[in-house]
C-alpha cells in the first residue's frame, strides 16, 4: 500500500514539477502556454454549456450566432496554429453554423488539441523566429501564439455575454 501511495503522489507531482522546470527554462513560452491552456479549457466548456437549441442565438442582428462563433474560433485556430510549426497532414474541414452542437464542439476541441501540440513546441529560443502570417506578412512565433490567446480572450468575453443573456453562467463565474 505504501508503494501505491508513493506512485500516486509521484503521478500527481511529476507534471507539476515538469511544468515548473519548463517555466524556469522558458518563462515566455510557459506563460503564453498557460494562458492558452486556460482559455482553451474555458472556451470548450462554454461551447458545452450552451444548449443546442440556443446555438442560433445572437444578441443583435450584426453579431454572429453562438454556433458560428464556435466554428469561427475553430477555423482561426487551425489556420494560425498551422503557421506556428507543423502544418497538418490533411487540411481541416471548415465548419458551418448549420452544423450540430456536437460537431461544432468536436471541431473546437480538435482545434484546441492541435493548437496545444503546436504551443508545446514553443520555446523562448524559437519564439523570435519569423513565421508567415496573414496578408503575406511575417510575424514572430511568439506574436502568432499571442494573437491566438488575444483572440481567445476576445471571443470568451463575448460568448460569456451570450451565455448570461440566456440565463447561464460562463465557466469562470461558476462556483467550484
Amino acid at each position: 500500500m505504501k508503494r501505491f501511495m508513493c506512485l500516486v503522489v509521484f503521478c500527481l507531482l511529476a507534471p507539476m514539477m515538469s511544468y515548473a522546470q519548463d517555466a524556469a527554462k522558458n518563462p515566455l513560452a510557459a506563460s503564453i502556454r498557460a494562458s492558452f491552456d486556460d482559455y482553451a479549457k474555458n472556451l470548450v466548456a462554454t461551447a458545452k454549456i450552451m444548449p443546442e437549441e440556443k446555438y442560433g442565438f445572437k444578441p443583435t442582428p450584426e453579431n454572429m450566432t453562438f454556433g458560428k462563433t464556435i466554428g469561427h474560433i475553430a477555423d482561426v485556430n487551425n489556420i494560425i496554429c498551422s503557421k506556428l510549426f507543423t502544418p497538418p497532414a490533411t487540411p481541416f474541414a471548415k465548419v458551418s453554423d448549420m452544423d450540430s452542437k456536437a460537431k461544432l464542439v468536436a471541431g473546437l476541441q480538435a482545434s484546441m488539441d492541435y493548437c496545444g501540440e503546436q504551443f508545446s513546441k514553443l520555446t523562448d529560443a524559437n519564439s523570435s523566429e519569423m513565421v508567415p502570417f496573414f496578408g503575406g506578412q511575417k510575424i514572430t512565433r511568439l506574436g502568432a501564439a499571442n494573437s491566438v490567446v488575444i483572440d481567445f480572450a476576445d471571443h470568451y468575453a463575448g460568448l460569456a455575454i451570450y451565455l448570461r443573456l440566456n440565463g447561464l453562467l460562463p465557466p469562470t463565474a461558476q462556483k467550484k
